[in-house]
C-alpha cells in the first residue's frame, strides 16, 4: 500500500493485480467492513503493510478481507489473536513469494524488446500471467493444506496435535563465510540458489518437509526417523558429487517439537542445530533418541557387535538400511552432555 500519488504505470499495475481501483481511506474501509479502526490496523500490520495515514489507497478487496477475518472472529471460529496470526502467517509467506516472483521470474521475462522498454512489456505480461499464477497458487495451497491436515489428524491424542514428535534436521554448508569474501555476488547467489533447490527437491522427494532456508543452511522435518536419516545421507551423497559445492554437515534429532506458523521450536530443534555445528565434514550426526528410533523400526542394528555375533551364529542376516557408530560424549552449550551417533549407510 502506498500513498495516493505515484507512477501512473505502477497505479495501473496495482489496479490490474488487485482487480479494483483505490477508493477508501483506512478509516472508511474499516467502517465499511464493520470493524474498529484499531482491529483493522492490527490486521493490516500483521499482513505486512505499512501505515498509510488517511490516504485513499484501499479497495473493495481490502474491505472484503477485513470483513471475512472479522466474521470468523464473530462466528467464534477464530479468536481475535488467532485471526491476527492467520493474517501474519499469510502475509509473511506470500510476501516472500511475491518478492521472488518479481526479482527472479518477471525480471527474466521482461527483457527489453525492439521498440519496447522493460516497463512497457511488464503490464501485458502481468495481465497474461496473473490468472494462471493465481490458479496455480490456490492449487498448491490446497495440496499443502490437505497434506498438513492429514499429518495432524493422525496424531494419537490432542496434545500431540500441537506438540508432536518429529525428526528435525539441519544441513549446513561448511566455510560459507569464507566463500562470501571470495565469490562475486552473482556467483554466491547462484550457489545458494543451487543448494536450496537441491535440498528442497531431495527433502520433498523422500517424504520430508522443508521448514525454511537460511542461505547456507536448511531446516527440514520428517514424521519418522528413517525418513530423516535417508534425507540426511542423500544430501551428503548428492552434494559430495557436486564439485561446485563446499562440504556439508548434517545434524538430526528426534523428539517433541512445537510447531507455530510453519516453523518448529523446542529443545529437539536446538539439539539438531548443535549436532550440525559439531558434525564432521560430509557427515551426519544424530542424537540418541533418533538412534533408538532407527533401531526400534529395524532400520539399524541396536549394536554392531550384536549384529555381527548373530551373523556368525548362522542367523539370517537382517537387511538394515543404516549403521550407527557412537561418538565421544561431549557437553553441548545449553543442553548438557550429549552422546552423538555417526550415521552412515549399512554396507551390504
Amino acid at each position: 500500500m502506498g500513498d495516493e500519488g505515484g507512477d501512473p504505470l505502477a497505479l495501473r499495475l496495482e489496479a490490474l493485480i488487485l482487480g479494483a481501483e483505490r477508493r477508501y481511506t483506512p478509516f472508511q474501509a474499516a467502517r465499511a467492513a464493520g470493524v474498529s479502526m484499531d482491529l483493522a490496523a492490527r490486521f493490516w500490520r500483521a499482513m505486512g503493510f505499512a501505515d498509510i495515514g488517511q490516504a485513499k489507497a484501499l479497495t473493495e478487496a481490502d474491505v472484503l478481507a477485513l470483513r471475512r477475518l472479522a466474521g470468523l472472529v464473530e462466528a467464534g471460529l477464530l479468536s481475535e489473536p488467532m485471526a491476527v496470526q492467520v493474517a501474519r502467517s499469510t502475509g509473511q509467506t506470500t510476501s516472500r513469494l511475491a518478492d521472488w516472483q518479481i526479482d527472479s521470474f518477471l525480471e527474466g521475462l521482461t527483457e527489453p524488446q525492439e521498440g519496447m522498454t522493460r516497463t512497457e512489456i511488464t503490464y501485458p505480461l502481468v495481465e497474461l500471467l496473473l490468472p494462471e499464477l493465481e490458479e496455480f497458487l490456490v492449487y498448491v495451497w490446497r495440496r499443502q493444506l490437505a497434506a498438513a491436515t492429514g499429518r495432524v489428524v493422525q496424531a494419537t491424542d490432542d496434545a500431540e496435535m500441537v506438540d508432536r514428535r518429529l525428526a528435525v534436521g539441519f544441513a549446513d554448508l561448511v566455510g560459507f563465510t569464507r566463500l562470501t569474501r571470495r565469490l562475486e555476488e552473482e556467483e554466491l547467489g547462484e550457489l545458494v540458489e543451487a543448494f536450496e533447490t537441491t535440498a528442497a527437491d531431495l527433502v520433498a522427494a523422500h517424504g520430508g518437509r522443508l521448514i525454511k532456508t537460511l542461505g547456507d543452511e536448511v531446516l527440514f522435518a520428517a514424521d519418522d526417523a528413517g525418513t530423516a536419516a535417508e534425507i540426511g545421507l542423500r544430501l551428503i551423497e548428492t552434494l559430495t558429487h557436486d564439485e561446485t559445492m563446499p562440504e556439508l554437515r548434517v545434524g538430526i534429532a528426534f523428539g517433541t517439537v512445537t510447531t507455530r506458523m510453519g516453523d518448529v521450536f523446542g529443545t529437539t530443534v536446538n539439539l539438531a542445530s548443535r549436532l550440525t555445528s559439531i558434525a564432521p565434514k560430509d557427515a551426519v550426526l544424530v542424537d540418541g533418541a533418533l538412534a533408538e528410533e532407527l533401531a526400534r523400526a529395524g532400520d539399524a542394528p541396536k549394536s554392531e557387535a550384536e549384529a555381527a555375533a548373530a551373523e556368525q551364529a548362522g542367523e539370517e542376516p537382517v537387511a538394515y538400511r543404516f549403521a550407527l557408530q557412537p561418538m565421544w560424549q561431549r557437553p553441548v552449550r545449553g543442553l548438557g552432555v550429549v552422546e552423538p551417533w555417526l550415521l552412515t549407510r549399512r554396507e551390504p
